[in-house]
């Protein structure tokens, strides 16, 4: 049975799924959003069973290990038998400089090799095409192996025996053999001095990343590998930040619930550059707000949507892949996302929000300036006008539209950060106005979506239910921590949310029924406020419950069951791995203390 035991490799272009036996599982070929050649782990039916994937056979392993390469995205897997021998397999995607500009390639590149005794090992590649309906053809050359049939080829040059890869026969490991899996072209020099020089140059680059990360005292590894992970998931090209590299892994058993993430999030977008910046990390922020800026020159006479694809596509489609059966054959499997059609009027502030670095951040290469403040200005417009309309919110409702509260604070927030921009600029009026606009809109959500009966701010206007959004109300600074609002919406969300040590995002029927896993993310905001209303102890004992559930690798999916802490949803999910540093660095002692 499949399970969320998986590590990832990447370089910002294109990224692979492993699992614990070194079988690539999952990898989208050419880019983020591509047909994925790798898709075992959704099951492909129509080119056969057992196919989508590229693994090694050791046949009798006593024992398995698996890890990262410190500080990096090189994933390496150990086998050993009862005799004694042993193979190594690392896997990785090249990224480094090389002639001044970032060499990313969508390759990756597998070197398999001896450890000790007398190993043998057996080496299948089994690609499919069009989401798993079909294989490809396969042209052998005389050190590469090419599969036709997608948009882009794949070629595997290798100093293996082609004949072994072929025939899937086993053979004597005697020293190393590379894999070179990427465009069907030929490449400049021996496979294994290749992959060793794309080794040692990826490891450098991975460790000068690292090295100018700003960290907190606690937690190194938990706050090093999340970035990392959330490096891997923003698309150099454009900028874009892909929410997760799956599609279909379903919310919870047996449901429906099964959505493509493969596509750019604002609201989730804006988590993600703000969790790197306060790392260090800024050229993702300013790569993505050149992708913001692009979208809303795109969107001139248009809504800004909640979603678009990687390289600002408005279409995003929402169809089945009848090719796959599902993760743990639980389908549907979706191509595309609806959800790019909706309202959803939190992602004025989102896009807002993510650009107010842009004016204030000293760092940066390039300060945005008056002209680009015009540009989020036309989303401050559309946030003053829709503040209080009706849409499907952040939860992406199907069937219902409701005035939410998280999309109105979003629109205050809108307003917010245009007042200080502006301020930061020397525009009198203009911070006048918009400060006017948000303490109306402020004032407008503190009575329609207050309920003094629960003691706490409500989901909806005039509502009676909660959801987790609420507890981001000091994070965004539209309450302060101390205030008894917030703290009484902290405990009413937590008395009708809470599941053990978990969160749910709602609990209320929606359109494909009650929820039945809890919501990651959400369970990291609560920790979030009870940091900020001074419960810090209690804090740092449910985020610690939270890292045991991560994967043997660290890394963490969309949901969780809450009794057995299994993990559910797409993966890895970038919301969560956003959550985990955030709650690094709102629960560590300071370096200062730490000594």
């Amino acid at each position: 049975m499949a399970t969320l035991d998986l590590g990832l490799v990447g370089n910002s272009r294109t990224s692979a799924l492993i699992d614990r036996n070194a079988a690539i599982v999952w990898w989208c070929y050419p880019y983020f959003d591509s047909d994925p050649i790798c898709c075992s782990l959704l099951q492909p039916s129509g080119a056969g069973e057992h196919m989508g994937l590229i693994d090694i056979q050791f046949e009798n392993a006593v024992n398995v290990e698996q890890q990262y390469e410190r500080n990096s995205a090189i994933l390496t897997t150990r086998f050993q038998d009862a005799n004694g021998n042993a193979v190594e397999v690392i896997d990785f995607a090249p990224r480094f400089m090389l002639h001044g500009r970032m060499f990313s390639p969508s390759m990756l590149v597998r070197i398999i090799r001896r450890v000790s005794g007398r190993p043998r090992i057996a080496v299948r590649i089994r690609p499919t095409v069009d989401y798993g309906n079909r294989n490809p053809d396969v042209r052998c050359g005389a050190h590469h192996i090419s599969y036709i049939g997608s948009a882009q080829s794949l070629r595997v040059t290798t100093d293996a025996p082609v004949s072994s890869l072929t025939s899937e026969r086993p053979f004597f490991l005697n020293d190393s053999i590379t894999l070179l899996m990427g465009p069907d072209q030929t490449v400049d020099g021996s496979p294994r001095d290749v992959g060793r020089s794309f080794y040692e140059q990826t490891q450098q680059y991975w460790h000068r990343w690292v090295r100018n990360l700003a960290i907190p005292f606690e937690w190194q590894e938990v706050v090093i590998r999340s970035a990392i992970t959330l490096k891997l998931n923003a698309f150099d090209d454009t900028g874009a930040i892909i929410a997760a590299v799956t599609t279909s892994i379903p919310e919870a058993p047996k449901t429906v619930r099964n959505w493509d993430y493969r596509y750019c999030w604002l609201r989730d977008a804006y988590f993600v550059i703000n969790a790197l910046n306060r790392l260090g990390a800024t050229g993702t922020m300013e790569r993505y707000l050149g992708y913001i800026l692009n979208i809303i020159a795109d969107t001139r006479d248009a809504m800004l949507q909640p979603v678009y694809g990687i390289r600002r596509e408005a279409l995003l489609e929402e169809k089945v892949a009848h090719g796959l059966k599902g993760y743990c054959g639980m389908g549907p499997v979706r191509v595309g996302n609806d959800a790019y059609k909706q309202v959803q009027n939190d992602v004025f502030g989102a896009a807002i929000m993510a650009g107010t670095h842009a004016f204030f951040d000293m760092r940066l290469e390039r300060i945005a300036d008056q002209e680009i403040f015009c540009d989020l200005e036309r989303l401050g417009e559309e946030a003053v006008r829709n503040y209080k309309m009706p849409d499907a919110g952040l939860w992406e409702l199907r069937g219902v539209k409701r005035v939410h509260t998280f999309s109105s604070i979003m629109c205050w927030a809108a307003c917010d950060r245009l007042a200080s921009i502006a301020g930061r600029l020397g525009m009198k009026d203009r911070e006048a106005k918009w400060s006017e606009h948000a303490r109306f809109i402020h004032k407008e959500i503190c009575e329609g979506a207050w309920n003094s009966a629960m003691n706490s701010f409500v989901s909806t206007f005039g509502g009676e239910r909660l959801d987790a959004s609420l507890l981001l109300m000091a994070e965004f600074q539209f309450l302060q921590a101390d205030d008894p609002r917030f703290v009484g919406t902290v405990a009413a969300v937590e008395k009708h949310l809470r599941r053990g040590d978990f969160l749910l995002r709602y609990d209320e029927e929606d359109d494909f029924g009650r929820p039945e896993t809890a919501f990651l993310v959400c369970t990291l905001w609560w920790i979030l406020a009870l940091a900020q209303i001074g419960q810090k102890d209690r804090a740092r004992k449910l985020f610690e419950n939270v890292l045991s559930k991560c994967n043997h690798l660290g890394l963490l999916s969309e949901d969780v069951m809450t009794e057995s802490g299994e993990l559910w949803g797409n993966f890895p999910q970038t919301y969560s791995m956003v959550g985990l540093i955030q709650c690094a660095a709102r629960l560590s002692v300071s370096w200062d203390e730490a000594y």
